[in-house]
């Protein structure tokens, strides 16, 4: 039997899973190890394994937010930006928009820019936007910048030439001139050839700047799982929602910047529902994304880096990245996130995190400040899982807010919870009414260690009527990236290319190549689309390619109707043109549900697991029977104390994963605070109807059925919550 293993870290914890010819899975849930994030997964891999032979595994597929966290902490390397005479000063002078924090600020300083002026060059040449020459390359001026980087000490260039992708042969020429001195180099017409000048640039420096952390990461993985027996091919997520090989996200490292949050959403695709919001609350952030018609939104230019607004991220304040993603709202609100009283006396939450070190009080690990892991233990949602939950801990750390704030320790408990929720709304609010799409078709898809506790709250307030939350949900992002089918993109700006069908081929071969496929293999499929504007007009639109003018005129003036809500019509252009190729994973087979009548972990890694999820799942580092250097990567003191306690916790859990409370008492303002309420598990609410309030309690997550909702079980193991009665939406 061969095995297919799904890595997902994240910023409080690393989620591993196993899945087999036979649709079974095993699942891990580990404390991220942020000193080392080879060491968590490495650990979680060894405890999904359990038994199995390594050498069956046959694909690890990871996906990564190391590429996010390098431009956010800017803990890149250091780049040099090579560009045509005269435009060396477009980067460092760069754009930004104001936000509303910002927009009165007397004392505002823009952040700095990517490059700072003084690594910026130029050498002479010139390219019309045509692909004509209008000044050969000077080659002694490449080289003189080649010299000049050398002895700054510089070991990575960005190189964006005007109109290059119109005609890249001089940024060619200037990449190989530089490779003599210069080890890592890039070039926009490699990275995404496409137009407009400053949003190319940025995206060639920005995979200058991480590429060769990426390289290293994955080089390192590979040899740690090659440590404990694994020698298969390693895939990484990018972030338009395809998985590509690690050589090539090294080399175009900019299209893992979304990596993590993608396979999240996949996940919530798969569910069966034309119609979804994706919804995932993980220890640190949430995040949301529309899905229609069982497919991704997809942004063709996203912003990493920049400030929030109303849960998305405002054009002008980051680094505009120019390659597809899928369209995500994300704010700070996690099951880490750390509740504060402002100067003012007020309560908020987020956006800072407890993370996993020393994570919410509860964990007993050295964290002190209340939580919203906390607040949810207070108030009676949670119970110790895998990862034992202290609750005096809890309460002494939300007795620090509630004293000043002059109410009991359960009401500010409860304030934390509307205060998450209401922050996390905002995120389904930016991707659904903020574009002009009614949420109250749409059913909510809620995973994360985090989510299935918040999600009804949630979709209270956008009056939504159903919420599911999928087997697997605390760790469906990693579960998601069992079935993620090989897959990638490529654009080409050409206006008007007087041959559209010569173009699509050759950028079908330089994706298949990328892939290590051809476009003929059986399972190969290859879609196209193309960006149509208005002529006269700056900005385009992207729609499905068709060879009739008129037909993909009618589709852009729909387009353009649906975008703008104006119905309009004139002369189009064609500006650019894109492929899509996608093939299957090669000796994978596609993740199964479970039989309705199976538990949906198998038996090697069900004892590992408790009935209930700490702060957005089950924590746990790798068992004590492992080695350091074999199970953790030589794991510190601190991360063997958390094994140690959770191993303690170990005989608690198993038992309550097969013997479920009757009941607990949890707090509901519907029922005049707290109240005795069924405890369940997926498992002991089978073929009947649970009515709100009631807890479901998952290995790695935990369910909260409020007053006024009903929770079945569907086949594929999914708990449907419905709204029994009609609930207040604000």
């Amino acid at each position: 039997m061969g095995y297919t293993i799904g890595v997902d870290v994240g910023g409080t914890f690393t989620d591993v899973v196993l899945g087999g010819t036979s649709g079974a899975i095993a699942v891990a849930k580990c404390l991220s190890t942020h000193y080392d994030p080879i060491a968590g997964i490495v650990a979680g891999v060894t405890r999904a394994l359990g038994d199995r032979d390594p050498a069956q595994v046959r694909r690890v597929v990871h996906a990564t937010t190391l590429a996010t966290n390098a431009v956010l902490e800017r803990k890149g390397v250091r780049v040099a930006f090579v560009t045509t005479q005269g435009f060396r000063a477009a980067v460092p002078l760069g754009r930004y928009a104001r936000v509303e924090e910002d927009r009165y600020d007397l004392r505002f300083s823009p952040p700095p820019p990517p490059v700072a002026a003084g690594d910026c060059f130029e050498v002479v040449e010139r390219v019309s936007a045509r692909g004509a020459v209008l000044t050969p390359l000077d080659l002694d001026s490449v080289r003189r910048a080649a010299a000049a980087i050398t002895a700054r000490g510089i070991t990575s260039a960005a190189v964006c030439l005007l109109h290059s992708y119109a005609n890249p042969a001089h940024e060619r020429q200037v990449a190989e001139i530089l490779r003599e001195s210069i080890p890592d180099v890039v070039t926009s017409s490699e990275i995404w050839p496409e137009i407009r000048e400053y949003e190319r640039a940025t995206t060639t420096i920005m995979s200058a700047y991480i590429g060769p952390l990426m390289a290293s990461y994955l080089s390192q993985l590979r040899e740690r799982l090659a440590e404990i027996g694994i020698r298969a091919p390693v895939h990484v997520m990018e972030s338009s929602g395809g998985v590509i090989s690690a050589e090539l996200a090294a080399r175009r490292a900019v299209a893992t910047i979304e990596s993590g949050p993608a396979a999240g959403v996949l996940a919530a695709a798969g569910t069966g529902f034309p119609n979804v919001i994706s919804f995932d609350m993980g220890g640190t952030t949430a995040k949301a994304c529309v899905v229609r018609g069982g497919t991704p939104e997809i942004t063709n230019e996203f912003h990493v880096g920049g400030k929030g607004s109303f849960g998305g991220r405002r054009a002008g304040t980051g680094v505009p990245i120019k390659t597809p993603a899928i369209d995500l709202a994300e704010v700070g609100a996690g099951g880490g996130s750390v509740a504060w009283l402002d100067a003012a006396g007020a309560l908020r939450v987020g956006p800072h995190s407890a993370g996993s070190s020393p994570g919410p009080a509860c964990y007993g690990l050295g964290g002190s400040e209340p939580t919203v892991t906390d607040a949810n233990l207070v108030l009676g949602y949670l119970s110790s899982a895998s990862l034992p939950l202290t609750p005096d801990l809890a309460a002494k750390a939300l007795d620090r807010l509630a004293s000043p704030l002059g109410v009991s320790r359960e009401k500010a408990a409860y304030a934390v919870h509307e205060i998450v929720s209401a922050s996390m709304a905002s995120a389904v609010h930016v991707v659904t009414v903020q574009r002009g799409i009614d949420p109250r078709g749409f059913t909510l898809v809620a995973f994360g260690g985090a989510g299935p506790m918040h999600a009804a709250r949630v979709a209270e307030r956008f009056g939504i009527g159903t919420v599911v939350v999928p087997a697997h949900c605390g760790v469906a992002s990693a579960a998601g990236l069992l079935s993620g089918a090989l897959s990638t993109d490529r654009v080409l700006s050409r206006l008007d290319a007087p041959d559209p069908s010569a173009v699509f081929t050759s950028l079908a071969a330089d994706a298949a190549a990328d892939l290590g496929v051809s476009p003929s293999d059986p399972g190969v499929r290859v879609s196209r689309s193309v960006d149509v504007r208005f002529k006269g007009q700056s900005h385009d639109l992207t729609v499905e390619w068709t060879p009739s003018r008129e037909v993909l005129a009618s589709r852009f003036f729909a387009r353009y109707e649906e975008v703008y809500g104006i119905a309009q019509r004139g002369e189009i252009e064609l500006v650019s043109y894109r492929i899509r190729l996608t093939a299957p994973p090669p000796d994978t087979h596609p993740l199964t549900a479970p039989p309705p009548d199976a538990h949906p972990l198998s038996p090697s890694s069900h004892h590992r697991f408790g009935a209930g999820a700490a702060g957005g799942g089950a924590a746990r580092t790798a068992p004590s029977t492992a080695t350091p250097s074999a199970a953790t990567g030589g794991a510190t003191a601190g991360s063997k104390a958390a094994g140690d306690e959770a191993a303690r916790g170990e005989a608690a859990a198993s038992e309550a994963a097969v013997s479920v409370p009757r009941a607990r008492r949890a707090y509901f303002p519907e029922t005049g605070g707290y109240a005795d309420v069924p405890v369940h598990t997926r498992d002991t609410m089978a073929g009947r109807p649970l009515h709100g309030p009631a807890i479901i309690e998952d290995a790695e997550s935990t369910i909260v059925v409020p007053p006024g909702w009903n929770a079945t079980l569907a086949e594929t193991r999914a708990v449907h919550l419905t709204r029994s009665t009609t609930c207040p939406t604000s």
